[in-house]
């Protein structure tokens, strides 16, 4: 694969990672959904795997923020495994913003895949995992 298709491929990723963390803080369910492919996986952890839109769409409804959050995604590394597939690992921090300000919730990992459906990219698989 050339160098040019690999950027192309990390600049596409990157882009779907960065939308779904600007509409998950904003609470902008349908945006989310839309970035996944329709039989995706979203693996949390401590909870049974949600797979499918309509799973992943009662999810992230029921976790729209009611108090000012960011997601800040970080170290995000995307290997290309052709033109059509792509994996990314990236680093979470989760903050919350209450009374006395912004406070770090959780800190984490992204271990993401994607695939390229009618020329966009879309993630096929999501496994979060907390450090502790």
């Amino acid at each position: 694969m050339s160098e040019s298709t690999q950027a192309w491929v990390a600049a596409g990723v990157r882009a779907v990672i960065g939308a779904h963390t600007q509409a998950q803080d904003a609470g902008r369910t349908d945006e989310i959904v839309a970035l996944y492919t329709p039989d995706a996986v979203l693996e949390l952890p401590g909870t049974d795997p949600l797979q499918g839109h309509d799973a992943l769409r009662a999810a992230f409804k029921g976790w729209e923020p009611t108090l000012p959050q960011l997601h800040l995604v970080t170290n995000t590394v995307v290997t290309s495994t052709g033109p059509d597939e792509a994996t990314a690992v990236s680093d979470v921090l989760f903050l919350q913003r209450g009374e006395a300000g912004w406070a770090p919730q959780v800190v984490g990992r992204y271990d993401d895949s994607f695939r390229r459906v009618g020329g966009a990219w879309l993630l096929r698989r999501r496994k979060t995992t907390y450090q502790v």
